[in-house]
């Protein structure tokens, strides 16, 4: 940590805050506009991808874990590695050589998968940046694979005519090595050093997280040294990659954080004003006041509309963000039926992948991506532009809300459907078809005209068959000329004058 330069640092976000639109304070930053391309993409890629991919066991916090007595992580890095004064989570660096690292292929295939705007990870917990910073040498640029991951995605992502973004999880680092100072670690007399960050023994009572655990760390407040650090490396991601969305992790919604996420989001609003460009911060529980950022849910969705615009982010892997040796992919059938469900809701999903260390993305995750790509390229335009409609949707199956339930709902059924809108079509989509010839909406049914127009007509998208139907109190009748056969959702397209 520089202090001259972090002082310096803050003296220019307090002058761009003072000759800005935007101030530091909640008045000011309310009803800040959400970037209608942010509405209009409703499906992008997140990466997690970074030193913690070189163990690839457990979960990308295998640095937390290494450091904390009886974890299974513990375990098995004494096994693996040795005792870990011996060998420490900085030794993983060296490891990290991102040999076979090609951005243009990435940027290719998530593409292809049809998404809208990517975000990598430009710092997680681990206190090891993914790009090159001027306030820290502990970075990919000077370590490991000694190259600007962040700029070459940039280039890469924008040159393929998509959005770049990128996430910051740097106020975790306060905290996130605490367990080195309950054993001799090597580092359990440090005071601040990287990547250890304060190494605060927060959260050290158990292996998992626990809601108690939680608890003691949301009523913990970080050093003004830290939230100064945070403040400054966020801001430096700003103005040297000019991400149209910057992502927040939990923790930031403890008290001692709430000025600086001010401050942050005055700078960032107002730089982004100079430059022209509309940009987005992402929060998760009530870290920003409500109308002055976007709302985020991990692994999680919302059981009904919500009138303000909000993101989903899960993984494609059920275990892990980052890659592991034993990770469990989800179908991209699931996905696919999770992305509708968001998007009925007013919602973005933004999905992660995880690479292995040497660059590569697994055959796994390509295979889901190009699965939801296929389906995107047919019945995208349900998606892309559209709005939510009156209401989200119909079915017996409960959707549950809230954070780390994306593993918790039973599957669909033919009777669950979903809405979108793009006048003049109503676009309705059954989330599991029974390789049948027919099917009922109830929510169109004749008791009252729920569509502000006449149906002009009805299309099944990307299958050559007509569409008869009829409404009584029971619904909309759906008659196909041919019977469908899909393990997919199945869209229907209403012409409504």
């Amino acid at each position: 940590m520089n202090k001259e330069k972090t002082e310096k640092y803050l003296e220019k976000i307090d002058s761009v805050i003072e000759n800005g639109k935007y101030k530091d304070d909640w008045a000011s930053l309310g009803n800040y506009p959400v970037p209608e391309w942010y509405k209009n993409a409703k499906f992008g890629i997140f990466i997690h991808w970074g030193v913690y991919s070189v163990p690839a066991f457990g979960s990308e916090w295998y640095p937390r874990f290494m450091y904390l007595e009886g974890s299974k992580v513990y375990e098995h890095h004494k096994k693996t590695y040795g005792e870990p004064k011996d060998f420490g989570y900085a030794d993983f660096v060296p490891m990290f050589k991102a040999e076979k690292f090609n951005p243009k292929e990435w940027v290719e295939l998530f593409k292809e998968a049809g998404a809208k705007y990517v975000m990598p990870v430009a710092e997680h917990h681990d206190g090891f940046q993914m790009y090159n910073s001027d306030l820290s040498d502990w970075n990919a640029y000077k370590m490991g694979p000694k190259r600007d991951v962040l700029g070459e995605l940039k280039k890469e992502v924008e040159d393929a005519g998509m959005v770049f973004s990128a996430s910051s999880h740097r106020a975790e680092n306060y905290f996130f090595f605490g367990g080195c100072r309950t054993f001799d670690s090597g580092l359990d007399k440090i005071e601040f050093q990287e990547p250890y960050g304060f190494a605060k023994p927060y959260y050290v009572g158990g292996n998992d997280n626990s809601h108690e655990s939680l608890n003691t760390i949301y009523s913990t407040p970080s050093s003004k040294e830290h939230l100064e650090d945070w403040l400054v490396r966020t801001c430096e991601i700003v103005d040297k990659y000019q991400p149209k969305v910057v992502w927040f992790d939990w923790w930031i919604q403890t008290v001692s954080f709430k000025p600086y996420l001010k401050k942050f989001a005055a700078y960032y609003y107002n730089r982004a004003l100079e430059w022209g460009h509309e940009v987005a911060i992402n929060y998760k529980n009530d870290a920003y006041a409500y109308s002055t950022a976007v709302f985020d849910i991990e692994r999680g969705q919302l059981s009904a509309i919500r009138p303000q615009f909000w993101q989903n982010d899960t993984s494609i892997a059920k275990n892990s963000w980052c890659f592991t040796e034993n990770n469990d992919f989800k179908r991209p059938n699931d996905i696919i039926c999770d992305l509708v469900d968001i998007v009925s809701k007013n919602g973005s999903l933004l999905l992660n992948v995880g690479p292995k260390s040497d660059g590569t993305i697994t055959d796994e995750e390509k295979s889901v991506l190009k699965g939801i790509g296929n389906w995107l390229k047919v019945n995208g335009e349900s998606i892309y532009d559209t709005s939510y409609w009156k209401i989200f949707g119909e079915g017996p199956t409960i959707v549950p809300e809230g954070t780390f339930t994306d593993d918790k709902r039973s599957p669909f059924t033919k009777e669950d459907v979903r809405f979108t809108y793009k006048a003049p079509y109503l676009y309705a989509t059954v989330l599991s078809w029974d390789d049948s010839d027919s099917a009922t909406i109830k929510s169109l049914g004749s008791l009252i005209n729920p569509f502000n127009g006449d149906v002009k007509g009805i299309e099944v998208l990307g299958f050559d068959v007509t569409v008869d139907y009829t409404r009584d109190k029971e619904g909309m009748h759906l008659t196909l000329s041919s019977k469908i056969k899909t393990e997919y959702p199945v869209c229907f397209k209403i012409f409504i004058d």
